[in-house]
């Protein structure tokens, strides 16, 4: 008998050591609130975000990011544009380093905007000042996919890359909008 309660012990013990290692390293869960990401991804969907991919790689322009906005909120995001890139939007078309860079993630929601333009004209200058042309370094410049409702870089401003929880790694729940690698450029 004790024996039986010494190996569920261990086994318990082993399972919390576990669960503790995975999600303070590797992965998290998130659940998606609201619709800044839409359609890519919709409230209430369950994600798991990847924490490793940054500690072995780095920040691209494309990924879909979880990062602390606050102390309390964490947002998902795509990241437009990192240290050293100049951005800019111009007639609803965008530029990193003064190159037209294509965002097919964008085609449901242009043919359903309700504005002229479904991301207003910017760059870099009206975000940060007048006088930074480029994002400085440790900062990125992250939007939503629905620009019409997301509380994005527009109105926020560049976030730092220490506030970046982790890559969104794949969506899988509900089980039926199972999906993975959220930027088309990978």
């Amino acid at each position: 008998m004790k024996k039986e309660i010494y190996e569920w012990l261990v086994a318990i013990l082993v399972a919390v050591a576990l669960y503790f290692i995975i999600h303070q390293f590797l992965f998290l869960v998130y659940t998606v609130n609201g619709d800044s990401m839409h359609p890519i991804l919709k409230n209430g969907e369950k994600v798991i975000v990847s924490k490793i991919n940054y500690t072995v790689g780095d920040i691209d322009n494309g990924d879909v990011i979880v990062f602390h906005a606050d102390k309390k909120d964490d947002y998902v995001k795509r990241v437009i544009g990192i240290s050293g890139d100049k951005v800019m939007y111009k007639d609803d078309q965008l530029y990193i380093n003064d190159k037209k860079v294509d965002e097919p993630y964008l085609e449901e929601n242009k043919l359903s905007k309700t504005n002229v333009q479904l991301t207003e004209n910017f760059s870099v200058k009206d975000i940060t000042a007048p006088s930074v042309a480029t994002i400085p370094d440790g900062k990125l410049l992250v939007l939503g996919d629905n620009r019409e409702v997301s509380k994005d870089s527009r109105y926020f401003g560049l976030i730092d890359e220490d506030q970046v929880v982790g890559e969104v790694a794949l969506r899988f729940w509900p089980f039926n909008v199972f999906h993975y690698n959220f930027d088309p450029a990978k």
